[in-house]
């Protein structure tokens, strides 16, 4: 199809036929829009661009003018959206957020810290203190079930709990404590 004849036909009738201009133009307009995202767009975004190239088209016919090509048109509003797109696809940091990832990380390694200090404390415990502890800590069964695994009374259980977070605080204390409690 000629270029101009599809601006002719719809300067005689009113109407710009967009779905020859669509069939006409669309590799054109897929080149320009791959050419000018440079693989920094999916294919759908190619597509969008596509789309909205011809809904432009279709929104502004009344601006085609008869003794100019429709072309370079089309190019101008392709490279258009694309750059657009790219533009909207970019991912931007505000500062502040990456500060916040960064205490967030600080934190997370303090906690680390302390979780391995926890274990290694844990560790050094007679074997059936630290069964209990991890028992009750861990596994988060309750102190009657321990006591009856042991043969304790629930009493001598909680006494035990009690006596080994001591210990725990105590050994935390010595080893310089938890960072956050400084």
């Amino acid at each position: 199809m000629e270029e101009n004849e599809l601006i002719k036909n719809y300067k005689r009738s009113g109407k710009l036929d967009i779905q020859k201009a669509y069939h006409s133009f669309y590799h054109y307009v897929y080149t320009i829009a791959i050419h000018m995202a440079k693989g920094k767009l999916k294919e759908e975004d190619i597509e969008e661009i596509i789309s909205d190239t011809f809904l432009v088209l279709w929104k502004n016919q009344n601006k085609l003018e008869e003794n100019k090509k429709i072309k370079p048109y089309i190019a101008g509003i392709t490279k258009k959206l694309s750059q657009e797109k790219i533009r909207k696809s970019r991912t931007y940091f505000d500062l502040a957020d990456f500060e916040n990832r960064i205490e967030n990380f600080e934190w997370m390694q303090e906690e680390r810290e302390e979780i391995y200090l926890l274990k290694e404390i844990v560790n050094q415990l007679r074997k059936q203190d630290k069964e209990i502890f991890e028992q009750y800590y861990y596994q988060a069964k309750k102190i009657k079930e321990i006591a009856k695994e042991f043969k304790l009374s629930e009493f001598t259980i909680k006494q035990r709990l009690y006596r080994i977070r001591k210990r725990i605080k105590k050994e935390i204390d010595k080893k310089g404590g938890y960072k956050n409690e400084k």
